[in-house]
């Protein structure tokens, strides 16, 4: 059916879903992901979305004013297909403290997902951990029943990460102080809160995988051809992954009828997607956008950076371990999916909290092969492009950390290298020959043979 306009009112075949599941992180991945995931489910009909951004309101606002509807263009080698993806019910700013408490406490809720940054793990009171302990409260306060968290995020371990950041945040606050007095008083003093979440919140852990670049005004004309105007479209590319571990404390949407697998290790998988994929995409980010190229494609079209890809890649197998044929075959697909011309994604955006990323897309390999004795020259060169990248930046970088980043940047090339490693690795900046071979890199502005 072609709309002028994405809104359910007046359209049957979009009535809301009953709101069952609480998501955090209303950003392009989580739509063409886990809102996707959920849409293709077989008992999608029994599961709407309610989705809080991080902090924007510009996005509410547009995802609002059309219902919580949105197209998902998934851009293949030759052509486009474009859906309109219903699962997200009710959308609201991440600052709504009143209907973020509220959502929690729902006992219709048994869900709560999270799509956002590695950055919003870092302790203090707007941390993804003090957002959702604040909720807690509120829903035990309301009697509300189990709840399962699902982060949908790079981070390694990510169920245990967000599983610890959580009772400790509970255990030291008993509640939670997010700023302003309202937070102060829902929390203080909660007797009972870290037993009560020991007991009734479970964290299964992810590896989610989809590349989902910003959309383009030509995103936009794509979607308007079919007769929709959308004011927040999505774009995505065919390959899609979800693995899941962990037991569910109630009830939960069918994923795997959308095609999620349910796994009792994630750890191989875990570290296939950090090392073979978001590290390839932190190198060729760095050393692309310093050798004058803007997206994934065309970085990897050059012949020198083609190369120390699969350096890396080499350099990276023993960590991500598993059968050589399986390994291959996923560097190949890898290859394939980082060549589509269509997907236009851009380096800038890959470039962006690298003071973050790379501490779990890149050291622990480095640390691996130096403990083994060899180079880990391919690690070296990586941390030696962002270091150069970090320098070109300056006052324009974009990274949580962005601070410390510049002030460990200042200076002879050679000194900066060696404070910036120590800032992401301090043990890796005792190993001279390591730190020399980004040192070149840097100096070199990652000119790859």
């Amino acid at each position: 059916m072609s709309l002028s306009l994405l809104a359910r009112t007046g359209h049957p075949e979009w009535t809301a879903a009953p709101a069952r599941i609480v998501h955090l992180g209303l950003g392009g991945f989580f739509r063409a992901h886990a809102a996707w995931y959920t849409a293709h489910a077989d008992d999608a009909d029994d599961w709407g979305i309610v989705g809080f951004s991080g902090h924007s309101h510009d996005l509410v606002d547009r995802l609002a004013g059309q219902d919580g509807l949105y197209t998902l263009t998934t851009r293949g080698n030759d052509r486009d297909t474009i859906e309109v993806v219903p699962s997200v019910v009710e959308v609201h700013p991440g600052t709504d403290t009143a209907a973020w408490r509220s959502a929690l406490a729902s006992p219709e809720v048994t869900v709560v997902t999270l799509t956002v940054t590695e950055a919003a793990y870092a302790p203090g009171p707007s941390s993804v951990a003090a957002r959702l302990v604040d909720g807690l409260v509120a829903r035990r306060r309301a009697d509300a029943g189990p709840v399962t968290l699902v982060p949908c995020d790079n981070i390694a371990d990510n169920a245990s990460t967000l599983a610890d950041a959580i009772r400790t945040t509970a255990a030291r606050l008993g509640g939670v102080d997010l700023g302003d007095r309202a937070h102060g008083e829902i929390g203080r003093g909660d007797v009972g809160l870290v037993e009560w979440i020991d007991s009734s919140v479970r964290v299964v852990g992810t590896v989610v995988d989809r590349i989902t670049p910003r959309p383009t005004p030509a995103d936009e004309a794509a979607a308007a051809a079919l007769g929709y105007v959308d004011a927040a479209p999505v774009v995505t590319e065919p390959f899609s992954e979800w693995i899941i571990s962990g037991t569910f404390a109630a009830d939960r949407p069918d994923w795997e009828s959308a095609g999620a697998q349910f796994v009792d290790d994630l750890a191989p998988y875990a570290r296939r997607k950090l090392h073979l994929l978001n590290g390839a995409h932190s190198l060729l980010a760095y050393a692309g956008l310093l050798r004058g190229h803007t997206e994934v494609a065309n970085a990897l079209a050059d012949d020198g950076l083609a190369d120390a890809l699969r350096a890396w890649w080499d350099e990276a197998a023993p960590v991500v371990g598993g059968a050589d044929d399986a390994q291959a075959a996923y560097r190949r697909a890898l290859m394939r999916r980082f060549a589509n011309p269509r997907m236009h994604h851009a380096l800038a955006q890959i470039a962006i909290d690298g003071a973050t990323k790379l501490p779990v897309r890149v050291i622990p390999v480095a640390r691996a092969e130096l403990a083994a004795g060899r180079s880990a020259d391919a690690a070296a060169m990586i941390l030696g492009a962002w270091v150069t990248y970090v320098r070109r930046e300056g006052a324009n970088l974009v990274d949580a950390r962005r601070d410390e980043v510049l002030a460990a940047a200042v200076g002879p090339l050679r000194d900066a290298t060696h404070r910036l490693i120590t800032l992401l690795a301090p043990d890796l900046a005792d190993h001279d020959d390591f730190v020399g071979v980004a040192f070149d890199a840097s100096e070199s502005r990652a000119s790859y043979p």
